[in-house]
């Protein structure tokens, strides 16, 4: 089952989509009932708003489910039309206009709603690959031009067999291998018995022979696509932008120079900072600046100059743990460090020290997530020592972040772990997504509870 699959695809999937959102706002308003904060509607007042959401999502295309596609691009395709599914609900469905906790009755169906939804999508898409992995919904391609990175993404089709990639071989006039099949002048001979759907060229052939096989595909309704050389093969996406006619490629475009994720994740910062410092903050300065000033004469802050987005130095802020020392700037924390107060130890092994970094969020100094800031004298030893590490510098530092949940956090004994940090912390920078914040955050909470082993 080739093309088939993909004529039906589309229909299966917004049929099913339907019914589980239908299904979904039932659960949702049998949970807001018990709650007590919503009256209730017949089965029949959903069937409009299931109606909505088959609109919404076919507008929106979400049945397009790429091949190479993460799940985290399929919740974000959910994400967008759960978003316009509330907003168009919370201004047309009736049983929401006379209710007494309306604002809390549209986000407990969009929690609902998304849980559910996102747990369905993510099914779908695990099916998915796991019926093209059995060798269905199959494409066939092939590689004009072999030598640099083509090999590389042969060898991921023979991998990733959940792309339903049939990779048929290379033309090419100087390789000799068993996955050849000819020439490159021979490609056009055998092109049109080969049922192809892409054709993969390679970035070191001759212009010429590049629009020669893009008319070909052109006029045989293939797909085009150029492998960039080894220069090119990043950690991330390439993205492009247009001058006129002219397109150049964006070789050390991040997520978060998009306008929209920057917004997204400032917002986010903003909010859940706030809420910290009202209901959280507020009182535990009071308390801990009591127990600090109780235990040891000094400041209830520790304030330390580190570095930040674009390496611009900040204040950064932290309850005081050590009795005023000279090397705190210099000097790590070690385990049994006699410069830790009672209060302090406690403060740090609970990571509590760090919870005045929220007001850092809030003056725009750092971020929620996002690579941890080090200290000036660490930076500038680092920056020799370690290839691109003045990368980590791109965006706002973090009050937790990729390589803390992996396992590196505390002190740095080695070079291992600065360089392991280094290296999560770019591939963050590099694949950023709303998704993997929250992920952080959720495994931030974890380590916590459960793994107080470096926190010292």
């Amino acid at each position: 089952m080739k093309r088939r699959f993909d004529t039906y695809f589309p229909w299966l999937f917004t049929a099913s989509d339907f019914l589980a959102s239908l299904l979904s706002l039932l659960i949702s308003n049998f949970f807001l009932q018990s709650l007590g904060i919503f009256d209730g509607a017949e089965f029949s007042a959903f069937l409009p708003l299931s109606l909505l959401w088959l609109l919404i999502a076919s507008l929106r295309k979400d049945y397009k489910i790429g091949r190479t596609d993460e799940y985290d691009h399929t919740l974000k395709n959910l994400l967008g039309t759960l978003i316009w599914f509330l907003g168009a609900t919370a201004i047309l469905w009736t049983p929401l206009q006379n209710g007494n906790y309306r604002w809390i009755q549209i986000a407990g169906l969009g929690l609902t709603l998304g849980i559910l939804m996102g747990i369905f999508r993510v099914g779908v898409h695990m099916l998915l690959r796991q019926y093209r992995s059995q060798g269905n919904n199959y494409q066939n391609a092939v590689i004009v031009g072999k030598g640099g990175t083509s090999p590389k993404l042969a060898d991921v089709f023979k991998i990733r067999k959940d792309f339903g990639i049939n990779f048929l071989g290379y033309f090419d006039d100087q390789a000799d291998c068993n996955q050849t099949r000819g020439g490159i002048s021979s490609f056009f001979e055998e092109a049109p018995d080969l049922d192809l759907d892409l054709i993969y060229i390679h970035e070191q052939l001759e212009p010429a022979l590049v629009k020669r096989v893009i008319d070909f595909a052109d006029e045989n309704y293939i797909k085009v696509k150029m492998i960039p050389g080894g220069s090119l093969q990043l950690e991330k996406n390439l993205s492009f932008s247009k001058y006129g006619d002219f397109f150049v490629i964006n070789v050390n475009d991040i997520p978060l120079d998009h306008a929209l994720n920057s917004f997204v994740k400032r917002a986010f910062d903003l909010v859940f900072a706030s809420l910290v410092t009202i209901f959280i903050l507020s009182w535990l300065i009071p308390l801990v600046g009591i127990l600090i000033k109780l235990e040891s004469r000094g400041p209830v802050f520790f304030i330390q100059k580190r570095n930040g987005v674009n390496n611009q130095v900040f204040n950064c802020l932290k309850f005081r743990s050590m009795t005023p020392n000279d090397y705190a700037d210099t000097q790590q924390a070690v385990k049994n460090d006699p410069r830790v107060t009672r209060i302090g130890a406690f403060l740090r092994n609970s990571s509590l020290d760090e919870m005045p970094q929220f007001l850092n969020v809030l003056m725009g100094d750092m971020s929620i997530v996002g690579p941890r800031p080090h200290t000036i004298p660490m930076n500038q030893t680092f920056k020799t020592q370690i290839e691109r590490y003045n990368s980590r510098h791109k965006i706002r530092p973090g009050i937790t972040g990729l390589a803390q949940v992996r396992g590196f956090r505390g002190e740095i004994e080695n070079s291992h772990q600065i360089r392991s940090r280094v290296r999560l912390d770019y591939f963050y920078i590099n694949n950023w997504s709303f998704f993997l914040d929250m992920s952080i955050m959720v495994k931030t909470i974890h380590e916590l509870i459960f793994n107080r082993e470096n926190a010292y």
